[in-house]
């Protein structure tokens, strides 16, 4: 039987340690969210002066890596019209994110769960996103 690997609670707060100090060097505030392996929400964190409507975005971009185990930068490529996944974004009740900022989060070759962050441009969106990823 294998067992099933998963982002804890600890992981996800040193996650989000990093990833908000990368937002604080870039001056730019963020929602920060980690998933677990089954895309359901660990943690999250609205840095002071994120934008409250970036809340959901965080934490379905978070849905959306894992959900599909690609970055959503990735899924927004494959999106566009006369893509493989045109019009993906309307599924799952439109959790699915198709711009930066989701990146699954894996322990050697398993995806594990998954980073969303929204507040700032795809970019800077993604930049956090690595960060957090990194300290995973």
């Amino acid at each position: 039987m294998e067992v099933l690997m998963t982002c804890s609670l600890e992981d996800a707060r040193r996650v989000i340690a990093t990833a908000e100090a990368e937002a604080q060097a870039i001056g730019q505030p963020m929602n920060i969210a980690v998933v677990d392996a089954g895309g359901h929400l660990v943690a999250h964190a609205r840095m002071d002066g994120a934008r409250i409507g970036a809340i959901d975005i965080a934490i379905n971009k978070a849905f959306t890596a894992r959900a599909f185990d690609m970055s959503t930068a990735d899924l927004a490529e494959h999106s566009q019209p006369g893509g493989p996944f045109f019009g993906i974004h309307t599924s799952n009740n439109g959790r699915v994110m198709i711009f930066a900022g989701g990146v699954p989060l894996r322990r050697g070759e398993q995806i594990v769960g998954a980073i969303g962050i929204s507040g700032g441009s795809g970019e800077q969106d993604e930049r956090v996103a690595q960060a957090g990823v990194l300290a995973f």
